[in-house]
């Protein structure tokens, strides 16, 4: 009863937090210069939300279309009177506008198709443009709901010209309404943030924008008529991730608006007055974030305005906290009071993304505690824009280009159009691609002069001599830790990869190129150098250092040194002659891998993942588990690489590390996506996708194939629940793989790759079961047609895997933190561990 009683105060009071403000936008609105509302389809105006819309009758504008066709529907299930009139257009059509005021205006197009007369506009599907910029290609409206799309286009001419073009398939287009409306030239900054690579994204202003989402977080619904622009704010609820991780907190002061920043045209004060906080409450660990989820078109750029107000702090510097967009991080350590220097005060951050992955559909958004010691965790966030901006063709939807003289008329003309259409996208693509490359050399040229890096050893490096078999020179320690390895000098690893021979390449990851190199003393080497554009930095590059400066293993690469002379940052590992177990598996002329060696280097990875996770107290979690970061020496001995993204693992009484996701698509765990909560199972999910990568040779994403198989997780578990995982293997292995062998593979991947991390096995289990796998494999080559295989298996030694055994002698296991008696077990064996098995099950 308490509970209700208090959820309908909190009610009540946004409710009247919002009616307050709708009082107060009304009298400070924008008048816009050109403000053209109209509806489409009707003789007569009408008045939604206090605005009036006017009658589709060309007093004010030109409409151009082949005939006046003006429908309408008698439909009461409408959301707004608007969608009740059409004027449904059979041929090539337009409407102009006259612009009083050049500069930023706001395009709002309302559809709704219903059967009227003689015209189905279910059918309907058409192209809009406008300035020169596609806004919708195909479209089709949903048969079944009504649809808003709204636009920001820098108009540069004194008319607007909507042009609308049904397509080949249904020649027949239709509006219900428009609006054109001048935006404030404050709107849309010159610049904005980038995340990727950190920096400034300077030619906002020559940018169209697409409205995705305008929410209001942890408030109600904004309405046009409350909002000075006509904008139209929902609530976050649908889009939290986690809602337990948040609670909503509302303000009824005043809000403290600071000379030349947000405005209430930037954002209401409905928007202000509302947040979304951490929601710390009977929690233990505070460590986590708050996510919001939205599915977005890929392959575009967008922008993205989040709005800011401490409406939760008793005094200033007390609230910091972190931003996420995606993987990245968008803002550290973020202080509002110390930019507004006061409480209760609007203020946003513009910030742009990098082209979306065309194999993903969605944008996380996340904010959470920072990490600076004595500080409260808490994060808010109060409003949140997302919109997507014009493409290299001057599209807002593909890759067409708008070109107002291609007019579909008749069927003859289709080739034609289309193959200009076509040549002009491939032109224009090369010229983007010409223009990529002439900077991509630039870059390189100007790479030492890059801002964005910080030397690793600024933070109070000092200077000693040390002396290694590896280099001559004089050592600096960074302050971070003295024990972090071998320090090079740049002149040592130019000279080691013959000055960054591109022939030296073997190999480019998120971090870098790497290149094949030879120290002084003859040892090979492999320098994987940083690209100062990877989104991969300072932190990453720290924590590959000191990751692999504690732990050693056979079946983990070594680090043999680190460079962070003139801003560089460069790793020196052990040479792996291989390469990595993805070009053995797919994509290169390699020879294919037997069965045995592919369960061989599945073993050794495994190995060195269980020793990660149980070395040392809290363990490691690799959190990058895939075929490219297994790396194989000259005997296709498998060693896990890669630990810039590893975190430590829970304290003994916690369960997960809240952390921002990050990974590789198709490996990452769906529990730790959802949740941002990471354990040791997360890197059990993506071994199980290695693992069948390594079954079926082909990579785990792989758009070009039905949809069906562009995800091979979710493909090969398919053919594992019928039974029939052998329909699906490489073809090189069809004859080499026993059934039970394969049997015994397929069950211990499916249980990797259970959708909740309390389902799947340990890295230990794993590692028995491959094990396990193995022998069977070798058994039935050992055996007769006839023979039972599983009567055989405790005859054969096995290598075991209890955490308790240790290697007598492994090599440079003092001195690499606590890794314990547990730090090799590769070498061990025992020829009893099966006897007590006499079935293929397993554990």
């Amino acid at each position: 009863m308490a509970k209700t009683i208090r959820e309908a105060g909190s009610f009540l009071l946004l409710f009247g937090v919002v009616f307050l403000f709708s009082l107060s936008t009304r009298s400070l609105s924008f008048t816009p210069v050109d403000n053209y509302l109209i509806d489409c389809g009707s003789s007569a105006n009408t008045t939604i939300d206090g605005r009036v819309f006017v009658a589709d009758d060309r007093n004010s504008f030109d409409v151009i279309a082949p005939s006046d066709i003006l429908a309408s529907t008698s439909l009461n299930s409408l959301s707004s009177a608007l969608y009740s009139t059409a004027r449904v257009l059979t041929g090539p059509s337009s409407y102009s506008f006259s612009i009083q005021k050049q500069g930023y205006h706001w395009i709002r197009l309302y559809f709704f198709p219903f059967v009227a007369q003689n015209y189905n506009l279910k059918t309907a599907i058409f192209t809009v443009s406008a300035e020169k910029i596609v806004l919708l290609q195909d479209f089709q409206p949903p048969s079944d709901s009504s649809i808003l799309k709204e636009y920001l286009i820098n108009v540069t001419s004194d008319r607007l010209v909507l042009t609308f073009r049904p397509s080949i398939q249904s020649p027949l287009a239709f509006i219900n309404a428009i609006e054109v409306i001048s935006a404030p030239d404050e709107l849309i900054h010159a610049s904005a943030r980038t995340v990727l690579p950190v920096g400034s994204f300077n030619t906002l202003s020559e940018q169209a924008f697409e409205t995705m989402f305008r929410v209001n977080i942890g408030g109600p619904m904004v309405t046009p008529a409350n909002d000075t622009l006509g904008r139209t704010w929902i609530p976050d609820q649908g889009f939290l991730l986690e809602k337990s991780t948040a609670k909503s907190k509302s303000f009824t002061g005043n809000l403290n608006y600071r000379r030349g920043g947000a405005t209430q045209d930037t954002a209401p004060d409905a928007v202000y007055s509302t947040a979304e906080e951490m929601n710390s409450a009977n929690v233990a660990n505070t460590n986590f974030n708050i996510t919001w989820n939205f599915t977005v078109d890929p392959n575009f750029t967008y922008f993205l305005r989040m709005h800011f107000c401490d409406i939760v702090s008793t005094a200033l510097n007390l609230l910091y906290f972190n931003v996420y967009i995606g993987d990245w991080s968008a803002s550290r350590d973020l202080d509002l009071s110390a930019l507004t220097s006061s409480l209760a005060s609007p203020y946003f951050i513009d910030f742009v993304t990098p082209v979306t992955d065309k194999s993903s559909s969605s944008m996380r958004v996340s904010i959470g505690p920072s990490s600076i010691p004595g500080v409260d965790p808490n994060a808010i966030l109060n409003g949140l824009e997302i919109m997507k901006m014009n493409n290299s063709v001057g599209s807002l939807d593909g890759l067409f280009a708008a070109n107002p003289s291609l007019v579909i008329g008749s069927k003859g003309k289709v080739g034609l159009i289309l193959g200009l259409a076509l040549g002009s996208s491939a032109l224009v693509l090369l010229l983007i691609l010409g223009l990529l490359f002439c900077k991509r050399r630039s870059m390189k040229l100007k790479k030492h002069q890059s801002k964005s890096w910080i030397p690793f050893s600024v933070n109070g490096a000092n200077s000693h001599s040390t002396v290694s078999k590896f280099s001559n020179a004089t050592t600096v320690s960074s302050g971070l830790n003295s024990s972090l390895g071998f320090r090079f000098s740049f002149a040592e690893i130019q000279e080691a990869t013959n000055n960054f021979d591109e022939n030296w390449v073997i190999g480019v990851g998120g971090f870098g190129k790497v290149y094949k190199g030879t120290l002084r003393d003859g040892t090979q080497v492999a320098v994987k150098r940083g690209n100062p554009r990877s989104q991969q930095g300072l932190t990453e590059f720290q924590t590959e250092i000191e990751m692999l400066s504690k732990f050693r293993h056979r079946h983990l690469v070594s680090l043999i040194g680190y460079c962070d002379e003139r801003n560089e940052m460069i790793l020196v590992y052990e040479y792996m002659a291989n390469g990595t177990l993805k070009n053995h598996l797919y994509g290169s002329e390699l020879p294919p891998l037997s069965w045995k060696q592919r369960l061989e280097i599945c073993i050794g990875s495994a190995r060195g993942l269980h020793y990660l996770h149980t070395g040392s107290a809290q363990g490691i979690i690799h959190r990058d588990v895939k075929s490219a970061n297994i790396l194989l020496d000259e005997n296709l001995m498998a060693k896990v690489a890669d630990f810039g993204l590893s975190k430590t693992g829970p304290d003994l009484d916690q369960t997960h590390v809240s952390t921002a996701v990050k990974g590789s698509f198709g490996y990452l765990d769906p529990e730790y996506f959802r949740r941002q909560q990471l354990t040791e199972k997360s890197d059990v999910y993506s071994f199980g996708v290695v693992m069948l990568e390594v079954l079926c040779a082909r990579p785990v994403i792989d758009p070009t194939l039905p949809r069906e198989k562009v995800n091979l997780a979710e493909w090969a578990m398919k053919w594992q629940k019928k039974g029939q995982l052998d329909q699906i293997i490489d073809l090189r292995l069809v004859g080499q793989i026993s059934a039970d062998s394969l049997r015994k593979f397929g069950e211990t991947a499916d249980k990797c790759l259970a959708e909740y991390g309390v389902d799947r096995p340990t890295m230990g289990d794993v590692l028995w079961n491959l094990e396990y796998a193995l022998q069977l494999q070798e058994t039935a080559m050992r055996s007769e047609p006839d023979e039972d295989s599983t009567n055989r298996i405790a005859e054969l030694p096995l290598r075991i895997t209890q955490l308790g055994a240790s290697e007598e002698n492994d090599e440079g296991r003092e001195g690499y933190g606590s890794a314990g008696p547990a730090d090799d077990l590769s070498d061990v064996s025992t020829s009893k561990v099966f006897s007590q098995l006499f079935s293929t099950e397993g554990r």
